[in-house]
């Protein structure tokens, strides 16, 4: 195939060539209903090429396979057999490779970082979760994904479980040995999904971590919008091998998505592909020796650890992303909550990851010298700025990573739809949890529909959120109450 195709790109062209007179939706009909303040915001072009997809950028039959074309060249591009794009973000696609797989009542192996999309995806399948646990660090307090053992148990456990699912990389950047795991997956003819939100990037230079579709991967979820050069909620999942039935991803993906696409993600993600395809080695290297000598800089600072060797091993992550540079603050004192709000105030930076004692860079092939330089510059000043006030350096109490490990009750659907009552974040512990509760970013819920809450994990989120922890799915986001199921006495279990 012709890589240098952009059949989207080339559709909006031709549209507005032909200055076709819309009486269809979007309403404001190509700009023409916009006040002039919105119109100045965000520019003519956006609502010039907020088309349909059906009778706008393709005809009513889509006779031209404008969409279709698309996918097939991303499919090509990064050695999958099938690739279908969501203008729903990655939460859609994880949902409809979950579905894919496993229906209600049937079982799914997952690892117990999955991100909150995936758990969502649990409660409106009535999926039933085998968890595998990751790999805790117990020293700096976090989880890397799951060894390829873990889901050997697992299976040898749960044998009728009909596929597993593995996050990799994580929002650290950490990896699976995704080729162990496909391995462990395929000997029992059980596909395997890989949650690869944050590995956009991976298929376009050999100095990655390996790609989940060359790892024998058989669903893979991306978000464009992460690594890549997408709009926000650009995703795309690709499939290949005949363990999950392609016809069968798409009715599900068809049954979740929306009805009405935005075509400038579809545009974004066809002119991306064609230029990762083109020039993507090239920019991927010189962003690879820009991470290198932005961590080497960072290590430099006073107070400053770029965390790397210490997250790899044979107890700890298989691979890690380098674009990802994480820095663990922790001799400074303040969390990485109160440093990522301090640079964000005073040097006008918005920082990816933030946690107890870390904060992280994510740098792309987008990146450049001047933006890095911004970033090192803010550093330094981060590392030489006085100790901050008492508040800001409010202790958090993260827990032994089995401490962490909460008890299964529900199903996380059966709890998350039961009666339900509001008690306070004291009387909460003891009881069976019927919501998410999701520190955030990265997502990864502490807390899950169904799980019985303890005092060592309430009291870090507690007094995370009193160190400036953010927990937006809670009903009571500032946790002085939490929702838990009413009937203790009559749990199902999972």
């Amino acid at each position: 195939m012709d890589q240098s195709e952009t059949p989207v790109l080339d559709a909006l062209t031709a549209y507005h060539e032909r200055a076709y007179t819309p009486f269809t939706p979007p309403g404001h009909k190509q700009g023409r209903g916009i006040d002039a303040h919105t119109m100045a915001v965000l520019g003519r072009a956006v609502f010039g090429s907020d088309v349909l997809a059906t009778s706008g950028l393709d005809d009513r039959m889509s006779t031209g396979r404008v969409l279709e074309r698309a996918q097939e060249l991303m499919a090509e591009a990064v050695h999958a057999e099938h690739t279908f794009f969501s203008t729903c973000g990655s939460s859609l696609s994880v949902k409809s490779a979950m579905l894919a797989v496993a229906g209600p009542h049937e079982k799914l192996v997952v690892s117990r970082d999955a991100h909150k999309s995936v758990v969502s995806g649990l409660i409106l399948s009535g999926v039933r979760p085998i968890w595998v646990d990751p790999a805790w660090d117990p020293e700096l307090h976090l989880a890397h994904p799951p060894r390829a053992e873990a889901y050997e148990a697992a299976f040898a456990a749960h044998p009728d479980a009909r596929g597993a699912l593995v996050t990799s990389p994580t929002p650290y950047g950490t990896c699976a040995d995704l080729i162990g795991i496909a391995e462990v997956c395929h000997r029992r003819g059980r596909p395997l999904i890989v949650d690869e939100a944050w590995g956009a990037h991976l298929p376009f230079h050999p100095d990655l971590p390996t790609w989940a579709m060359d790892a024998g991967a058989d669903v893979c979820v991306t978000s464009v919008h992460k690594m890549g050069g997408g709009l926000e909620q650009s995703s795309v999942f690709h499939h290949q091998g005949d363990l999950v039935d392609p016809h069968v991803l798409r009715a599900r993906a068809d049954l979740l998505g929306t009805t009405s696409p935005n075509v400038l993600i579809y545009a974004a993600l066809d002119g991306w592909r064609a230029h990762m395809v083109a020039k993507g080695h090239e920019l991927l290297d010189a962003a690879l020796g820009r991470a290198h000598d932005v961590r080497a800089t960072i290590e430099d600072i006073d107070g400053l650890h770029v965390n790397r060797a210490e997250f790899l091993g044979p107890d700890r992550a298989h691979d890690l992303d380098p674009l990802q540079i994480i820095i663990d603050i922790s001799a400074l004192g303040p969390t990485g909550y109160a440093a990522a709000d301090w640079l964000r105030e005073q040097h006008r930076i918005n920082l990816h990851v933030s946690d107890h004692r870390r904060i992280s860079a994510q740098l792309t092939y987008a990146d450049d010298d001047r933006t890095t330089a911004t970033l090192t510059h803010a550093l330094r000043a981060l590392a030489a700025t006085p100790p901050m006030s008492a508040s800001e350096r409010a202790p958090i109490h993260v827990p032994d990573p089995r401490e962490l490990r909460l008890e299964q009750e529900q199903l996380p659907r059966d709890a998350f739809f039961a009666e339900t009552e509001q008690v306070s974040a004291r009387a909460a512990i003891g009881r069976v949890c019927a919501e998410m509760l999701t520190p955030y970013p990265p997502g990864i819920p502490a807390v899950l529909p169904g799980e019985r809450l303890t005092r060592p994990v309430v009291d870090y989120l507690t007094s995370g959120v009193s160190a400036g922890m953010v927990v937006p799915d809670a009903v009571d986001p500032g946790l002085d109450t939490i929702r838990v199921v009413a009937d203790r006495t009559n749990i199902r279990r999972a």
